[in-house]
């Protein structure tokens, strides 16, 4: 421990006296100052011009205000006392003065403080040992905070290629180098005192990310290579933590980068691959751990987490050729699926399995735009429909769910397949749904049959209105039958029924026909 006295204060500045708890060189220089103590150095500098806001008084109660009195009246007795005796002993030593007034003597005020306005606004802490220095380094901060660092030129020029370039414009024995608008006083002082340290890294490990990347900044300016790479080592094993951080990280060395600075590939590295593996191979080898997955729960979040992730990515840096990938897993799930039913398997769980990967690939699909191609295959299905039939209703009821999500993206406009697949979808498999609604309603814990019904519905209502017609009567038996048990489709119906029976469109047409023949003729 050392402490820093300063000896002559200049004009309008006020000089502290800093004790930093950390080693001096042999040098004589302060090597790497708290940020501790530097950061209570400036908070007393900014006590100093902060105006203490006292609370008012509370007005005396009476007793108090008796008390005063007495106390008032004790101290004016006494003073007179005091006063007539000096004065009697004035008028034994002085005979002419005998016959004078005693006057009571009034207690002199202490001189006023200072104000607040009137305090010198500029503060100096100095670093280092004067006496054994040939070199000064001034950093002028903000608001006037003044830095002094007496250091040494061979340093300086050793470790900084500013430095080196500022002292070979100096003529003088001592140096003198000032820093104006400096940003960040404190890593600057630090940054100085790490060219007096012979192991940086163990320095820096008592450092958090945001700091190393400020005293990052600052070597950088300072040309201080090694630090640099010091730095860079740092940050290149240390965990970053949070997204935030990984960004402020990755800027800052992209900057550098930019820069022509050579080593920050060791860091970059854990952000940026050089394999020549394809992102195809390694998003398939992904798709493809999942569906084979054994363990329910783990399976489930997966999915989760990788669907949420793909559509953060939004396309961007995802092959083009991704979606084959996903293709050829829709047709090994749909294979698998073919071959359980002609077999008349009844292993539920294998086959709800198989229909939650269906499922969730449409989800992807969805996503990526690209879901028209398979509404064209599972609506051609029509061997798996009519197998449909054949198995319980505790087996066959989640190949439905395929279904239902068809019908939701068409509903929300994620995928536009043509006409005709649209009518060929729900000919196919809009019959079946009827069937198993009732055990997708309790058997399926994510189904939404208020989603899945206007999905089903609007679908409908994209046809042309014969085969609305022909689509929401035959819904209309069956809900009629089965009640709860079947989608209410009773908003489609009313929309069906309104187009059909209350404005016709067909009759506008003609009547507009007719008028424009009538005003022609006129």
């Amino acid at each position: 421990m050392a402490e820093i006295k300063n000896t002559k204060a200049e004009q309008g500045q006020t000089k502290i006296r800093t004790t930093v708890p950390v080693a001096v060189t042999p040098e004589g220089f302060w090597c790497c100052p708290s940020p501790v103590a530097f950061q209570k150095t400036l908070k007393s500098h900014n006590s100093l011009h902060k105006p203490k806001h006292s609370p008012p008084p509370l007005p005396p109660t009476e007793k108090e205000k008796k008390a005063t009195q007495t106390e008032k009246e004790k101290k004016h007795s006494s003073t007179t006392i005091r006063s007539v005796i000096a004065s009697d002993e004035q008028q034994q030593s002085n005979p002419e003065t005998h016959h004078s007034i005693a006057v009571p003597v009034t207690v002199q005020e202490r001189p006023q403080r200072q104000k607040v306005e009137t305090l010198p606004r500029k503060v100096a802490i100095e670093f280092g040992e004067p006496g054994s220095s040939d070199a000064k380094v001034i950093l002028v901060g903000k608001q006037g905070f003044c830095v002094k660092l007496s250091v040494h030129k061979k340093v300086l020029v050793d470790h900084s290629s500013f430095f080196a370039k500022k002292l070979a414009e100096k003529d003088s024995v001592f140096a003198c180098l000032e820093i104006e608008s400096c940003e960040d006083a404190e890593i600057y002082v630090e940054t100085v005192g790490l060219m007096y340290c012979k192991d940086m890294k163990q320095r820096l490990m008592k450092q958090n990310v945001s700091r190393v990347l400020r005293v990052l900044k600052v070597a950088e300016l300072l040309g201080f290579s090694s630090c640099i790479q010091s730095c860079l080592d740092y940050l290149e094993a240390v965990p970053w933590v949070g997204e935030e951080e990984e960004e402020k990280v990755i800027s800052s060395i992209l900057r550098l980068k930019t820069e022509g600075v050579g080593f920050v590939t060791p860091v970059l590295k854990r952000v940026a691959s050089s394999s020549v593996d394809p992102p195809k191979e390694t998003l398939s080898r992904i798709i493809e751990l999942v569906l084979r997955s054994k363990e329910e729960k783990s399976r489930r979040e997966m999915k989760s987490i990788v669907l949420k992730l793909l559509r953060e990515q939004n396309g961007n840096n995802v092959a083009d050729n991704f979606n084959e990938t996903i293709y050829s897993s829709c047709q090994n799930c749909l294979d698998s699926i073919l071959s359980m039913f002609r077999q008349a398997e009844t292993d539920t769980k294998q086959i709800a399995v198989e229909a939650d990967n269906l499922t969730w690939l449409l989800d992807v699909l969805a996503e990526r735009q690209a879901a028209e191609e398979f509404s064209v295959t599972w609506a051609n299905q029509k061997e798996l429909a009519l197998l449909h039939e054949k198995l319980p209703l505790v087996s066959r009821y989640h190949i439905s769910r395929v279904t239902s999500r068809l019908f939701v993206g068409i509903g929300r406009g994620e995928l536009l397949p043509s006409k005709d697949t649209r009518l060929l979808l729900l000919t196919t498999w809009l019959q079946p749904l009827f069937k198993d609604y009732n055990w997708l309603q309790h058997g399926c814990r994510s189904f939404d049959g208020k989603l899945v019904e206007e999905g089903i519905g609007r679908t409908i209502l994209t046809l042309p209105l014969e085969d609305q017609q022909s689509i929401l009567m035959s819904w209309l038996g069956s809900f009629l039958n089965g009640g709860d048990g079947c989608p209410n489709l009773q908003r489609a119906f009313e929309v069906w029924w309104r187009r059909s029976f209350v404005r016709p469109y067909s009759d506008r047409q003609g009547s507009g026909v007719s008028q424009t023949d009538s005003t022609s003729k006129e």
